[in-house]
């Protein structure tokens, strides 16, 4: 049996063939799948308890088929972080916090969606702050649906502007504050995604050595970490 972790599939009504990817993974490795971890950014945006969740729907639903065998896990990103406890509930998913710390096969492993560790991208700091704040989210669901979907989409496009024009190092972690995190938690390993730049990392701290795993987001190629009591391999696979 294994856990799996994912993240940044960005799934949204413009991108059918992600949604069905998805699905197809899900079917392929449900029978030795016994954890899914998504640690944020599932769908590209959502705007509150009553998202029509258009074009990603089925998406949800096949989580909530498996659920009562497989133990689903979900963690907010940047995108996604109006999805509340109702929703995970209604799904079959447990809500967990960034970060959370679990032992999985003798493990110490930490959580993170990712976000919080690029520490050198001040404006965005700044922008996560405001959009996590309580009532700022009050405040913007007493808009209408069509409101927020509209802000929605006004924010997405404002973050793909400034992500070209910035220098690549910003957008990626800091790798002191990823030592903290090692040290202040005392995990062995660290999986996250955000960055959207997936691959194994060895951190040295004393002379203890740990690994920090990064998730793919899902496009032509998807990228995916699978844990067991015997391999720790961040896996590719292909879009059909």
């Amino acid at each position: 049996m294994e856990s799996i972790f994912i993240s940044d599939l960005h799934l949204d009504k413009t991108r059918p063939s992600a949604v069905n990817h998805f699905m197809e993974f899900i079917r392929d490795r449900l029978p030795t799948m016994e954890n899914l971890y998504i640690l944020g950014d599932f769908v590209e945006s959502w705007v509150g308890d009553d998202d029509p969740a258009d074009g990603v729907i089925d998406a949800f639903e096949i989580i909530k088929s498996i659920s009562k065998k497989t133990k689903i896990y979900f963690m907010h990103g940047n995108r996604d972080f109006m999805i509340s406890s109702n929703i995970c509930n209604k799904y079959g998913m447990e809500l967990i916090e960034d970060p959370t710390l679990v032992k999985l096969y003798n493990k110490r492993v930490l959580l993170m969606h990712g976000d919080t560790l690029c520490i050198d991208d001040l404006k965005y700091q700044e922008f996560r702050q405001l959009v996590r704040d309580k009532s700022w989210q009050k405040q913007m669901m007493q808009k209408s649906l069509e409101e927020r979907l509209m802000i929605a989409d006004t924010l997405r496009n404002k973050s793909m502007h400034e992500t070209t024009n910035k220098e690549e190092f910003i957008m990626d972690v800091n790798e002191e504050e990823v030592k903290k995190c090692f040290i202040k938690s005392d995990a062995e390993i660290i999986i996250h995604g955000h960055t959207h730049r997936p691959m194994v990392h060895e951190v040295e701290i004393g002379k203890r050595k740990h690994k920090r795993v990064v998730l793919g987001d899902w496009g032509s190629k998807s990228h995916v970490l699978i844990l067991s009591k015997k391999i720790l391999e961040l896996q590719e696979i292909q879009l059909k």
